[in-house]
């Protein structure tokens, strides 16, 4: 835990901070009314701020670092495994026969941070096919639920996957030492 801002700088540093949050809230908002209107912008306004008064969310230490050639290869990336799970889900609801073994896998991620945790699970939790069930934070292993994991080798190739996705996250948005990590272990 943190100690409490004590100088004017500190705390402006901290209202800095929540800016985004409170502007990615009033985004939400204003989608979740399905209009712009100065009334929405405003009560957006007012529900973010209350929002992150009245509950406690822990700070996330973005990396401050964004390499966009990267980033494209892993929208590419992304887009690909999208349509070709998409595929497979809808085979495996159609073919003939029954439908095959389902898995929950654990997968050890090279990072430890909570932003390229919830990054790569989110990732993961979007392509049809799997979802992540649990989270470790503190061992960064993601638990994921994977339809048509049959033997071993579907099993290490669903945890490859993973890892692939972890290294194009790390890429393009992870921080120094992420990248140091994710260098290391492929090494």
């Amino acid at each position: 835990m943190t100690a409490p801002p004590r100088t004017r700088r500190e705390i402006g540093w901290r209202i800095w901070q929540q800016v985004p949050l409170i502007l990615g809230l009033v985004v939400l908002w204003m989608l979740l009314w399905g209009e712009f209107s100065w009334l929405a912008l405003a009560s957006g306004v007012l529900v973010a701020v209350l929002v992150t008064r009245a509950f406690y969310l822990p700070a996330v230490e973005l990396s401050g670092r964004f390499n966009p050639f990267w980033f494209l290869v892993f929208l590419g990336r992304f887009g690909f495994d999208l349509a070709v799970a998409s595929f497979q889900v809808a085979w495996i609801a159609v073919r003939p026969r029954p439908p095959g073994r389902n898995a929950v896998i654990a997968v050890d991620l090279v990072t430890r941070t909570d932003f390229m945790t919830t990054a790569v699970a989110l990732a993961i939790s979007l392509v049809p096919g799997s979802v992540v069930v649990d989270v470790d934070r503190e061992a960064s292993i993601l638990y994921l639920h994977v339809l048509g994991v049959d033997d071993q080798t579907q099993v290490t190739a669903v945890r490859e996957r993973v890892l692939g996705v972890e290294r194009a996250l790390v890429r393009a948005l992870g921080s120094a030492d992420d990248v140091r990590r994710v260098k290391a272990w492929t090494s």
